[in-house]
């Protein structure tokens, strides 16, 4: 499978290359575009004020030329947090997507947003400050609207990205049940 793998708000930092070798290692091939030109966060905050000064528009923009060269062979969109809604907004423009990984983040649904039975599958932390459940739900039937194929998983008492040894957040029970689970879904598509 060809996947596109997408940073949160921290920045490209060891864990999402350690993803990307991870998912290599299960046969994938896999790209992990920098859309913050090599800086790193140590907080969310920092990071959320510099997704700022680029601007949602720019990332955006960044993230369709990282994608691009790549798309015709069928992408499977996938990201952290910040980077899952941009692999989302991807997944959903690109008629040739193969699936959706989003570890930690959704992002809106532009109301005309249509797909032909995409495989979705959602991880996120069970609360998470970020993904509330209202907005999971709203989400979720959105997805379903827009002909999606969704399968949400919740990690009782983990962190936002507990996926992240690198950070507080970590649960290593949490993300070892989610890559296993992951994994299983990409030999699927």
């Amino acid at each position: 499978m060809n996947i596109m793998l997408f940073h949160s708000t921290y920045g490209l930092r060891p864990a999402v290359r350690e993803a990307a070798d991870r998912l290599r290692g299960a046969g994938h091939e896999v790209w992990t575009p920098d859309l913050f030109d090599g800086r790193t966060f140590e907080t969310v905050e920092e990071g959320m004020a510099f997704n700022d000064e680029i601007g949602k528009d720019e990332l955006l923009k960044r993230a369709v030329l990282a994608a691009a060269p790549y798309s015709e062979r069928g992408l499977v969109y996938a990201g952290f947090s910040l980077g899952a809604s941009i692999a989302q907004t991807l997944a959903l423009g690109d008629e040739k997507a193969r699936g959706l990984l989003l570890l930690h983040g959704t992002s809106d649904i532009a109301p005309n947003a249509s797909v032909d039975e995409l495989p979705v599958q959602l991880h996120v932390a069970e609360p998470d400050p970020f993904e509330t459940d209202d907005w999971l739900s709203a989400w979720y039937l959105q997805m379903g609207r827009a002909g999606a194929d969704v399968e949400v998983y919740r990690y009782a008492g983990a962190g936002h990205l507990y996926t992240d040894p690198g950070l507080p957040d970590y649960d290593e029970e949490a993300a070892e049940a989610t890559w296993r689970v992951a994994l299983g879904f990409l030999e699927t598509l």
